[in-house]
């Protein structure tokens, strides 16, 4: 018995000794949110208060000081989340996961981000403000890496701790820029069936771009002053930060709101992880205060608000980038056919460091458009070099100016000379103030080619005949300014002729936006509580059409009780995706299997890639509808020629079997709730022994693919959907109350694991509900988590 009290006493010890070390290393790695600390190249102190979901409200005497302090507090909530971003445009994410990553370090290694960031800050002008201010953030940023605790994330992958420079930023704005476009996405699929195909199924899909068009309306009035592709796709898609993709916005006049101001809404489809993508912070001196929602790396907030104006973000979707194909000299594969002479590819040689490998050395050709893809997709099965121009690297950047401008503007003038200054990504910047204007401008640089020149297929690089011929002023950009409907809005769709054109892009389907125009033209006593309800939107206009379409040319003759169930359902199915509808899962897996009997057989391998475009939403409401289409035949089936009712037929028996073996015979049990889930995944939760620990979820969500709440997943062959995408936040400022405005991540405040903030918004955002954005100060006073940062004599 002793023996055993022995080793019970020693059991005990070491049990209170393991929980005090996790204790310890569990206080010891959570953020500062209180006391005082002691920070190089400050003035005078920084007060900063952190209210109850984690957001530092900076109080400074001046911007050069609340920058340090605001990259010192970034830095010690997303350190992590830093870290990753910067490496992806440098091609240094297989420094720290190893060799699966090389094939996505040579794609965005040969992009040309880090050669044109270098480029850029040569030329900067370094007494500008900007700079000055930017330069101060990274100044905080680096005193968090001096004297803050290391991230778990570090230890667990075994990463140093590096300084972060301009460079690093200017990198971050490079991946935000790739990650918006669409056209490496789109254009080698289209390209690959006009070349294999033929006209006829090319021109069947591309003449959807003309059809279901809700366009945003261009109107210019005075400012009231008062006073390739699947290869792409699949390195894509093991980034450990996630992509931009979609958006909605819209900023709704004085003269249809309740209390008679303005209300801005904004919400930002980002690919969901974990951290949240957004770290909100805000800011105030004596001369200067704005709410933000910050990048990592990026001192000035991209969706941000004060007591005077609000100003937000939705994807343009404009076509940046083209593909050329071009003419190798026949005696010298180092040059390249330009017109009637040979030009020379500049060869830039690169090395990609490998954990636990050598490092790999490789060289990429550039030519007057761009790098050439073949030296960085290995898939790439195209023999002729292929070169991608992309309108960032080409053109002058100014983006940090952008960010500056906008988030420093004093009224709609100064807003709209900073957004004319962005070249690429191409965005819609939505405005809103006190003074009751309300704006949008798409921006980015737009340009020409040749008429009838179509871009969304390989361009010939050594004609001449290709090329831009000019550049838009800004000018005849889409825009509106205090619109006569009293109402601005975008959700991605086609905005309106501009230059007497519509300007080519990769623009989304109308279900977004038409249901956006449905809900706000016919209601003119809008209150902040209504928008928060249309945030929640969980109804598609569109899809109810597609079902319709579909089930007229159904084959009625031959069905059980159980699948006159199924149709009568969808048949009166009004397009909502809440949690407990049935319909959404029947839609849903009839149209996968009608996708796949309709074009899979074309379309061979390339089909995983069009279906996961968002140019397969524009083709399925017109496909849906067509009687005659030269789709229908299966090229499999030689002796036969199908119809429409055969494929609609064969996709509706289909998916009924596949979900009554999935989800059982009762049809009413169905529910929508039973396959979509969303789990924001950190990059480390991806080893299964630390998923519980890192990633937040899974949860059951509502919502569905392009409504309003728009949940973005994959229809494919599992018949569950994995939302990874979706609103980053949805942000509400009602200038009659902008004290009390509103806003929701999806998830928390901190990307440190140990900290209270790291999901604490996630239960929340997930029912719907909203915090506040505080800007009263008596009341952000009030907070109990109170950090003095103090100069510290070097």
């Amino acid at each position: 018995m002793k023996i055993l009290r022995n080793i019970l006493k020693i059991l005990a010890v070491l049990i209170l000794g393991i929980v005090a070390f996790g204790w310890y290393y569990k206080t010891t790695l959570e953020p500062k949110y209180t006391g005082e600390l002691k920070i190089k190249s400050l003035k005078e102190a920084v007060t900063i208060y952190f209210d109850e979901i984690g957001v530092p409200h900076i109080n400074a005497n001046n911007q050069q000081d609340a920058y340090i302090a605001l990259g010192y507090v970034h830095a010690q909530d997303r350190l992590w989340q830093m870290e990753l971003i910067r490496r992806i445009a440098a091609g240094r994410l297989s420094e720290i996961f190893g060799e699966k990553l090389i094939r996505t370090d040579k794609l965005f290694s040969g992009l040309g981000i880090e050669e044109a960031s270098a480029k850029t800050i040569e030329n900067l002008d370094k007494n500008s403000a900007p700079y000055k201010l930017a330069m101060a953030y990274l100044e905080g940023v680096n005193n968090y890496i001096e004297q803050g605790k290391t991230p778990i994330e570090f230890t667990l992958v075994g990463v140093e701790k590096e300084k972060y420079t301009l460079k690093d930023m200017y990198n971050v704005f490079g991946y935000m820029a790739f990650s918006f476009a669409v056209a490496h996405k789109t254009d080698p699929m289209l390209n690959e069936v006009k070349e294999k195909l033929g006209d006829a199924y090319f021109n069947e899909l591309i003449g959807v771009e003309k059809e279901n068009l809700t366009l945003i309306k261009n109107e210019k009035n005075p400012e009231i002053t008062g006073t390739f592709s699947q290869a792409i796709n699949s390195l894509m898609e093991v980034l450990p930060i996630s992509p931009f993709i979609g958006s909605n916005s819209w900023v709704i006049g004085a003269n249809k709101t309740k209390n008679g101001k303005v209300i801005f809404v904004n919400d930002p489809h980002i690919g969901f992880s974990q951290p949240s993508v957004w770290y909100q912070a805000h800011v105030k001196t004596p001369d200067y205060e704005m709410y933000g929602f910050h990048l990592a790396l990026v001192p000035f907030p991209l969706l941000g608000h004060n007591k005077n104006y609000a100003y937000g973000l939705t994807m343009f979707e404009n076509d940046d980038v083209d593909f050329y194909v071009e003419e190798n000299n026949p005696e010298n594969n180092n040059q390249y056919k330009f017109k009637d002479s040979f030009l020379k590819y500049n060869v830039v040689e690169k090395r990609l460091k490998i954990k636990d490998k050598k490092d790999s050395i490789y060289t990429i050709k550039i030519s007057k458009h761009g790098s050439l893809m073949n030296g960085i997709i290995d898939q790439l099965k195209d023999k002729r070099p292929i070169a991608m121009q992309w309108i960032y690297t080409k053109l002058e950047n100014k983006i940090l100016d952008v960010a500056y401008e906008i988030s420093h503007a004093k009224n709609l003038t100064d807003f709209k000379n900073g957004a004319s200054k962005l070249h690429a990504p191409g965005l819609n910047m939505m405005y809103g103030d006190s003074k009751n204007n309300i704006a949008w401008f798409a921006s980015g640089k737009l340009y020409k080619y040749r008429d009838s020149l179509y871009t969304k297929t390989f361009l010939n690089g050594a004609s001449g005949k290709d090329e831009i011929l000019e550049y838009l002023d800004f000018e005849e950009n889409p825009q509106a300014i205090n619109p006569s409907n009293n109402y601005v809005y975008s959700a991605n769709n086609q905005p309106d002729s501009i230059a007497n054109m519509l300007y080519p892009g990769y623009y989304l389907s109308e279900d977004r936006a038409k249901r956006i125009v449905d809900l706000l033209a016919p209601k003119n006593d809008w209150t902040k509580n209504d928008v928060a309800k249309m945030l929640l939107d969980n109804t598609s206009l569109t899809a109810p059409n597609v079902a319709k379409n579909l089930l007229e040319s159904l084959d009625k003759s031959n069905l059980s009780a159980s699948e006159k169930t199924a149709i009568e359902i969808l048949k009166n199915w009004k397009g909502n995706f809440d949690k407990n509808e049935v319909a959404p899962v029947i839609y849903n897996r009839f149209i996968y299997e009608f996708q796949k009997n309709t074009f899979a057989d074309e379309m061979g391998e390339g089909y995983s890639q069009f279906v996961n475009t968002p140019f397969v939403e524009k083709v399925l409401p017109v496909q849906a509808k067509r009687e005659n289409s030269v789709w229908w035949d299966n090229v499999s089936t030689k002796d036969k020629v199908e119809t429409k009712q055969e494929i609609v037929t064969n996709s509706f028996k289909n998916a009924f079997l596949f979900l009554k073996n999935q989800l059982g015979t009762n049809v009413e049990r169905w529910k929508w709730e039973r396959v979509i889930s969303v789990e924001y995944k950190h990059a480390v939760g991806e080893v299964a022994a630390l998923r519980s620990f890192f990633n937040v979820g899974p949860f059951v969500t509502a919502g569905g693919d392009q409504v309003i709440n728009n949940q973005i997943y994959n229809i494919d062959s599992t018949g569950v959907y994995k939302v990874v995408a979706g609103p980053s936040t949805r942000r509400i400022v009602d200038f009659s109350d902008v004290d009390n405005s509103l806003a929701i991540i999806p998830t928390g405040q901190s990307g440190r694991v140990f900290s209270k903030h790291y999901k604490d918004q996630a239960i929340k955002y997930l029912n719907g509900e909203f915090v506040k954005m505080k800007l009263n100060l008596s009341e952000i006073r009030e907070s109990k988590n109170v950090l003095i940062l103090k100069p510290k004599k070097e």
